[in-house]
């Protein structure tokens, strides 16, 4: 647990930076595009530049339809200054949209890799027992809400497991052999419990519950993988 704790929070930072970075880098480079897209914009006041310069450099227009033409010209100027204000309204609009749309899309991804690897975790993990309860006189074990009918020898190999894990032992072969069969550990044989065990397994059928229930600890033994309160024996 020690060692799992840090990895946990460790992942956690890391995923939180991971988003921080991405939020900063996504509004950074879309505020980079609306500065660029801007600057390149035509100026509002260019048009109605052009027809004041008209004005001026002309000032022997003076008929009527010379001046309803300059007329005409300062207010296309005019319209062309309110249509590009909107365009730029509308722009900068759009890039807000788009950088919300990313972020929350970065947000999401990152809920999803965080969902995939707790479900990972949690498979790795399996199911976890939170009461076993066993039944010698019916052959029958209550594993949470899920019930096996057992044969004798399989629910006389799982008592013995049972009560070795409520004294937070690790029963070897032999020695799971020799309790059940009454003999000196020393005379029995390490396959012999091995092969108790594997029947013990085939019987519960399910091949994630047998293994989450009985755990090989290597160069050790057999112990189930039970918290031992939450062992009851009837």
């Amino acid at each position: 647990m020690a060692d799992q704790a840090p990895t946990a929070i460790d992942a956690l930072k890391t995923g939180n930076r991971v988003v921080v970075i991405g939020i900063v880098a996504i509004v950074a480079i879309l505020a980079l595009a609306a500065l660029l897209l801007f600057l390149n914009l035509p100026d509002a006041n260019a048009f109605n530049a052009r027809v004041e310069r008209i004005f001026v450099e002309n000032d022997a227009l003076t008929t009527g339809d010379q001046i309803k033409l300059l007329e005409i010209l300062a207010q296309s100027g005019t319209a062309f200054s309110a249509v590009l204000a909107s365009y730029r309204s509308i722009i900068f609009v759009l890039l807000v949209f788009a950088t919300a749309l990313l972020i929350a899309a970065l947000v999401f991804l990152v809920m999803i890799v965080t969902l995939n690897r707790r479900m990972n975790e949690i498979r790795k993990q399996g199911i976890q027992v939170t009461s076993l309860l066993i039944s010698r006189g019916e052959n029958a074990v209550v594993l949470n809400d899920m019930a096996f009918t057992l044969t004798p020898a399989a629910i006389e190999t799982l008592s013995v497991l049972a009560e070795a894990r409520m004294d937070d032992d690790v029963m070897s072969g032999a020695e799971l052999e020799a309790v059940i069969s009454g003999k000196n550990a020393a005379d029995c044989d390490e396959a012999s419990g091995a092969m108790r065990i594997k029947r013990l397994r085939d019987a519960l059928g399910n091949q994630m519950v047998a293994e989450l229930l009985v755990k090989n600890i290597a160069r050790r033994g057999y112990m189930l993988s039970v918290d031992k309160d939450a062992i009851r024996m009837i």
